[in-house]
C-alpha cells in the first residue's frame, strides 16, 4: 500500500506539536509531575496505535482488519482532536503575555471543557448517533406528471457501506423496518452498498429482501462498488466480484440499473427511472454514461434519475437545454458525517452535498441523500443516517 508520505510528516509534526505544547504547559502551571507524565505516556501509546494501524494491510487484509484499523485511527483523531482545540483556545488565552499581562486563565479552562465535549461528541457519535436514523420529507413539483403518478413517494436511502457493520445485521434490519414503514410506492438505492467487495453484502441479504414497494426496489453502483478499493490477483478476478455483486442484488428482488432505464406504469400513464453507472469529478472513476441510459433525454416524458456523486448533476444535467431530467436523486458525500446547525465541512468539497437543490433555471432539482453508513470514521457527529422521502406534485 503507498501512503501519502507528505501528508502524513505533515500531521506527524502537528500532532508532536500540539503534544509538546501540552507537556510543557502541564510542567509549567502543574504542581505535581503526574499530569506531565500521563501526556507523555499517553502520547507514546497513541503514536505506537496509530503506527500499528498505519502498518496493517487495509487494502489486502479481511474486513474485521479494516475494522480494526479503522476503529484505531478514530481514537486517535478524537484524541488529537480535543488536544487541537484546547490548544487553539490555549494560545488565544496566552496573548496577553505578550503586552506583560496576565493569561486568560477562563478562556484556558474553556477550551480544557470544549475539548473534553469534543472528545465525548465524537464517541456518542461513533457509539448512538450513526444508528439514529432520521427521516426528511420533501414534495417535489414537477411540470407535466401525469395524474397517476402525482402523489407518488418515492424512498430514498444511500452509502450503506455494509462492511462497516461485519456480520452484525441488527441496524440494517431496523433501517429496513422503517421504509417499510413509510409506504413508499417505489425504493431506491442510490449507491455503494459495501465498503470493497461483494462478500460484506452476503451477511446482510436476509434484511435486505424484504424491503418492498408497488413499484419495487431500484439501485445502482456507487464508487466503492467496483472493487477499487482492494487488491485482486488479476483484473478477471475482480471483474468477477463486481458481477457477483451485481448478482446479489437482483436475487433479492432489486432491479439494478446499470446506465439502463425502466417505465413505472399506473392508470395507462408512465414515468421512467434512469440509472447510470457511477460518473464523477476525480479521483473517482467514471463507469457510467448517461447517453446510453436512454435513448432521448430531451422527450417529455417525466423522467428521474439516480446518478450516486451529485457531481455528474453540476457536471452535465444542472443547466442543461437539451437534458429533460425532472429529478436528480444522489448520495455518496456522506456530509462528510459532520454537520452542526446546518454546516458540513463536506461545503468545501461539494457545492451540493447535502439536501435538495435546483439550477438556476428551477428545471432540474437534485436531492443529496447523505447516507445510512459510514465509512473511514465509524462517526457521525450530527449528520444523522438518512431516509428520504420525496413525494411528486403535479406543477400548478
Amino acid at each position: 500500500m503507498r501512503l501519502p508520505i507528505v501528508p502524513i510528516l505533515i500531521m506527524a509534526i502537528f500532532c508532536v506539536a500540539i503534544d509538546c505544547y501540552i507537556l510543557r504547559i502541564s510542567k509549567s502551571r502543574c504542581f505535581s509531575r503526574v499530569p506531565s507524565k500521563i501526556q507523555a505516556w499517553t502520547a507514546g501509546l497513541l503514536y505506537l496505535m496509530v503506527g500499528v494501524a498505519m502498518c496493517l494491510p487495509y487494502r489486502s487484509g479481511d474486513d474485521a482488519m479494516l475494522r480494526t484499523i479503522m476503529w484505531l485511527l478514530f481514537s486517535f483523531f478524537s484524541v488529537y482532536a480535543a488536544k487541537f482545540l484546547f490548544v487553539v483556545f490555549d494560545l488565544i488565552a496566552s496573548l496577553p503575555k505578550l503586552f506583560n499581562r496576565k493569561r486568560f486563565r477562563w478562556l484556558s479552562v474553556a477550551g480544557a471543557v470544549g475539548a473534553v465535549v469534543l472528545f465525548l461528541a465524537m464517541w456518542w457519535g461513533a457509539i448512538v448517533n450513526r444508528y439514529r436514523i432520521q427521516i426528511r420529507e420533501f414534495d417535489i413539483p414537477v411540470e407535466n406528471l401525469p395524474e397517476a403518478f402525482d402523489g407518488m413517494r418515492i424512498v430514498q436511502f444511500s452509502d450503506l457501506h455494509t462492511g462497516t457493520f461485519g456480520t452484525d445485521t441488527a441496524f440494517v434490519s431496523q433501517l429496513v423496518d422503517r421504509i417499510n414503514s413509510l409506504n413508499g410506492d417505489v425504493i431506491v438505492f442510490t449507491g455503494d452498498i459495501v465498503n470493497r467487495h461483494s462478500q460484506e453484502l452476503v451477511y446482510h441479504l436476509a434484511p435486505l429482501s424484504r424491503l418492498d414497494a408497488p413499484h419495487g426496489v431500484y439501485s445502482i453502483m456507487g464508487n466503492h462498488d467496483y472493487g477499487d478499493y482492494s487488491v485482486w490477483p488479476s483484473e478477471e478476478a475482480k471483474a468477477e466480484d463486481v458481477a457477483k455483486l451485481e448478482a446479489m442484488q437482483r436475487s433479492i428482488g432489486w432491479k439494478l440499473l446499470l446506465n439502463e432505464s425502466d417505465c413505472l406504469y399506473a392508470d395507462g400513464d408512465s414515468i421512467v427511472i434512469i440509472g447510470v453507472e457511477n460518473i464523477g469529478d476525480p479521483p473517482f472513476k467514471v463507469y457510467g454514461s448517461l447517453k446510453d441510459s436512454y435513448d432521448s433525454l430531451a422527450d417529455p416524458t417525466v423522467k428521474i434519475l439516480l446518478t450516486h456523486n451529485p457531481a455528474h448533476w453540476s457536471q452535465e444535467i444542472a443547466g442543461s437545454k437539451d437534458k429533460k431530467i425532472d429529478l436528480t436523486l444522489s448520495g455518496h458525500t456522506h456530509a462528510m458525517q459532520m454537520e452542526v446547525g446546518g454546516i458540513s465541512p463536506a461545503c468545501f468539497r461539494y457545492d451540493t452535498w447535502g439536501g435538495l437543490y435546483n439550477d438556476s433555471e428551477g428545471s432540474h432539482p437534485l436531492y443529496v441523500n447523505i447516507g445510512v453508513g459510514t465509512v473511514g470514521m465509524p462517526m457521525r457527529l450530527g449528520a444523522t443516517p438518512e431516509i428520504t422521502v420525496l413525494t411528486l406534485r403535479k406543477k400548478k
